[in-house]
């Protein structure tokens, strides 16, 4: 007899309870992963009435990689220069709600009378949004046009970011048991410069790998490359002390600056579910029913820390950012619940075994709960606004529509300003290659030339020789390339107050240049030697070899920003302020009967008083089309407007979607078979002239005649007895017929 392993029995259990359970939330309009939590919780050990999976273990296996596996896809979403694009805005409301989070959960854990760690971590349980949720919701509820909700989206961005980085702190903590303020900042320095040096080298090696290879890339193999990558970062995070998420998560963002970000996406997205569905049936096999019931009164209690807490954090920020009242209020709201990234946390807590265990199913319990009030605080939102503009006083509402106002307005920026900004950029870049190839050298370079080529002097010369060559065109970017603007220009000129300070700045580029220098020439030689060394480096080879050298950072610099802008459509809209129109984003239906008409027939600025400011067609980006240009099926539209114009809109541009349309009214089409006999109406008569195809909505494929077969008979054709029409139509409008005066043949109807 076969054995089949027991993790295979175990999996189609536990998919199967996850099928039928997620079948059932899809019926009731719920989140599928809370169908995943139940499921878990009915496979799991805690619930007696059901047989539970055997090996808990492979199965955490499979949910860790359902872990790496989110983190991938939500790096994909992610994009280093999406974040810089959300402005300050999403980051101060998010930095805000965040850390104010974390405060209240650490309070409310000690108020509980919980342990130091089980308080730190509810902080961090509470702290971030549920991406998935809002998303769902927004899309339920009709509201991502709405201004607000592209603060919301630039927000979950920034708090993607700042999950990651709580990963790492509450590790640090957890290991620690304390906050150490050395080892917290050592480690989001350690961090920093992971995520520098794989963006960095990342963005320059990968999409160029990826646009050499098209030619031999098909969907297969883009899979497992993508994959790999994904697997391989995962690996060298573990071996660097962070969390496989972080790797996993690293990779994501990196690709998802390349032009295949979203056939990767595609790809990967049943990959996605299949793990993140073993996942979230993991964390409910960890719920305890009986310890939920002894624990109630502390969900309740989070629940409600969790909602109030959230939404006022986050409509303070949004406050402190300048934005106005009524957005503010809606951000907050949108915002009052947790969600996977809550459970990843939770799941950090147990792996560390720092955490209680009722912690676990509490953080389960109130995700439940706020998932389920999400939707009706987003809807209630706009009704609280009003209802407390009635009630503020004049004068606060005359305070806050200044603030906004004036928060809003393009401030001015010093020359000083722009000059620092162009030195901080190469200074912080080339640093941090640089100390990566110090790092290289006197981890592996070194050892594997002593070891397995040339010992003794020899080999540290050609060391030295090796890592100068790699180390020489960011050096001359760090210390020899001038910088180049007007602001700098004009200083310059103001000889009394501005030289001093602006040759200190080229001086300390060339310091920090020959300190690299001496720290790799002191390594492999004695100090005398690396100091005389490190003169005749920068005072003779490079000044000999500078145009060389010049030329090979430019060729660095310019595939490097190739890479970074592959992706990148040129905004020529960007949002009107302090009025209340703004960019929304929307999808042209096929079924739209704006589709294949002009922008000038259309006239949206009359009828909507909104404007197209640009429309992506594939990988073609039009902005500002003129009125000449139409819209075509899936048509991606960049529309200014206010919300309520941008409300009307939307109907006429994103029409119902055919899965959406009851398929009790789509009109059935069939293939049948039809014997002409004396009793056939058209027995001599053409076939345009009969009207058959007007009659069934439908098309003569074919004639069978005396064992011969005509296939797309001619219109002229004659009806003769004995022939056999194939016709495929609308069943419906056939079978009408039929009744009428046709006789079918016995072999009936065939489903087209």
């Amino acid at each position: 007899m076969i054995h089949v392993p027991q993790l295979i029995v175990d999996l189609a259990f536990i998919l199967g309870v996850a099928g039928a359970t997620t079948l059932i939330f899809k019926w009731l309009k719920q989140p599928l992963v809370l169908g995943y939590i139940i499921a878990g919780l009915l496979v799991g050990p805690n619930f007696p009435f059901i047989p539970s999976i055997a090996e808990v273990e492979s199965i955490q296996i499979w949910a860790e990689i359902g872990v790496i596996f989110l983190l991938f896809s939500l790096g994909l979403e992610f994009s280093f220069k999406k974040l810089a694009k959300v402005g300050g805005t999403a980051t101060i409301t998010a930095v805000t709600e965040v850390v104010g989070m974390l405060v209240l959960g650490y309070i409310t854990g000690q108020l509980l009378g919980w342990s130091f760690m089980d308080s730190i971590f509810l902080g961090g349980i509470l702290s971030i949004s549920s991406t998935t949720i809002i998303i769902r919701a927004f899309d339920e509820l009709g509201v991502k046009s709405q201004k607000f909700a592209g603060l919301v989206f630039g927000i979950l961005v920034v708090e993607d970011l700042v999950a990651i980085l709580l990963l790492v702190l509450l590790s640090t903590v957890a290991v620690s048991q304390q906050f150490g303020g050395a080892a917290m900042l050592s480690s989001v320095v350690k961090l920093a410069f992971f995520l520098s040096v794989w963006f960095l080298g990342g963005i320059y090696l990968i999409p160029t790998f990826l646009r050499k290879s098209k030619k031999l890339m098909n969907e297969e193999t883009l899979l497992v490359i993508s994959v790999a990558l994904c697997l391989l970062m995962v690996v060298l995070a573990t071996n660097a002390g962070f969390s496989p998420a972080l790797g996993a998560f690293i990779m994501g963002s990196i690709l998802a600056e390349t032009v295949y970000a979203e056939k990767i996406e595609h790809l990967t997205k049943s990959v996605k579910d299949l793990f993140g569905a073993v996942f979230f049936v993991s964390v409910g096999m960890l719920i305890d029913p009986i310890m939920l019931l002894e624990y109630a009164g502390p969900v309740i209690l989070i629940t409600f820390i969790t909602i109030f807490g959230k939404a006022f954090t986050s409509s303070l920020g949004a406050l402190v950012s300048g934005q106005p009242l009524k957005q503010s209020i809606q951000t907050g709201l949108s915002l009052a619940q947790i969600g996977e990234f809550s459970f990843i946390i939770a799941t950090l807590g147990l792996t560390l075994k720092v955490t209680s265990d009722f912690l676990y199913p509490i953080a389960v319990a109130v995700s439940a709960l706020t998932t389920f009030t999400t939707p009706f605080l987003i809807r209630f939102s706009e009704p609280f606004y009003y209802w407390l503009e009635k009630r503020l006083p004049e004068s606060w509402k005359k305070f806050l529509a200044n603030y906004s106002s004036d928060a809003q307005t393009v401030s001015s920026v010093s020359d000083w300003q722009l000059v620092l900004r162009s030195f901080a950029q190469p200074i912080i870049t080339n640093s941090v290659v640089l100390i990566s190839i110090l790092l290289i050298n006197t981890n592996f370079l070194a050892p594997f030339i002593a070891e397995s080529i040339l010992a003794g002097s020899w080999g540290r010369v050609l060391t030295a020789f090796i890592s100068l060559t790699f180390m020489a065109p960011f050096i001359y970017a760090l210390a020899i390339k001038k910088v180049k603007n007007r602001a700098y220009s004009r200083l310059w000129q103001n000889k009394k107050y501005s030289r001093g300070p602006l040759v200190a700045l080229e001086i300390g580029r060339i310091v920090l240049a020959l300190f690299f220098v001496l720290f790799l020439l002191d390594h492999l030689f004695s100090y005398q030697v690396a100091l005389l060394f490190a003169v005749v480096v920068i005072g003779v080879l490079f000044p000999l070899f500078r145009k060389r050298i010049r030329s090979a950072y430019e060729r660095i610099e310019h595939r490097f920003m190739t890479n970074l802008n592959a992706r990148e459509a040129g905004e020529s809209a960007k949002k009107l302020l302090p009025w209340d129109a703004h960019l929304a984003h929307f999808q042209v239906s096929p079924e739209s009967e704006y589709v294949g008409k002009t922008l000038a027939d259309l006239g949206l600025r009359e009828k909507f008083g909104v404007s197209i400011a640009q429309i992506e067609r594939g990988r073609l980006t039009l902005p500002v089309p003129g009125g000449n240009e139409m819209l075509f099926p899936a048509d991606k539209i960049t529309v200014i407007g206010t919300d309520e114009q941008l409300s009307n809109f939307k109907p006429f541009i994103e029409v119902t979607t055919p899965e959406e349309i009851n398929a009790a009214d789509q009109p059935e089409v069939g293939l049948r078979q039809i014997v002409v006999d004396a009793k056939f109406p058209y027995l001599g008569t053409t076939i345009r002239a009969s009207g058959i195809r007007e009659s069934t909505n439908g098309l003569i494929v074919g004639i069978e005649r005396n064992g011969d077969r005509i296939l797309n008979p001619h219109p002229s054709t004659t009806f003769e007895i004995g022939d056999i029409v194939w016709l495929a139509g609308e069943q419906r409008l056939i079978r009408k017929i039929e009744q009428s005066s046709f006789v079918p043949t016995p072999e009936g109807t065939i489903s087209a």
